[in-house]
């Protein structure tokens, strides 16, 4: 579950920390930004919104990578299912080394 609200936490940051770099240079609420040609507002605003989101990202990465990794186990079901899956499509584990023809 933790899993769930990192992804959460992160989603949200991602939304709002550009979405509030970009309404503090528009409303001049950071200092010396009164000073700056529309123009210059548009560019650092928007640099700034993408390097917020790329911060965000990597700390989520780094998040992510921080876990470990013998916590997580699958679920039984699913492994189950996917290793009858596996010997389904392949002819119940067993592989030739004729290739299949196609049959029409």
């Amino acid at each position: 579950m933790r899993v769930i609200e990192k992804f959460v936490i992160a989603s949200l940051f991602m939304w709002v920390a550009p979405i509030a770099t970009l309404y503090a240079f528009n409303h001049n609420l950071l200092p010396g930004t009164e000073n700056l040609s529309p123009y210059s507002v548009t560019l650092v605003s928007g640099f700034l919104a993408v390097i917020s989101v790329n911060v965000v990202i990597a700390f989520y990465i780094y998040l992510a990578m921080k876990e470990p990794a013998d916590k997580h186990e699958p679920d039984p079901k699913f492994v189950a299912e996917a290793k009858d899956s596996v010997k389904k499509f392949t002819g119940n584990g067993q592989q030739s080394s004729q290739p299949l023809k196609k049959q029409q």
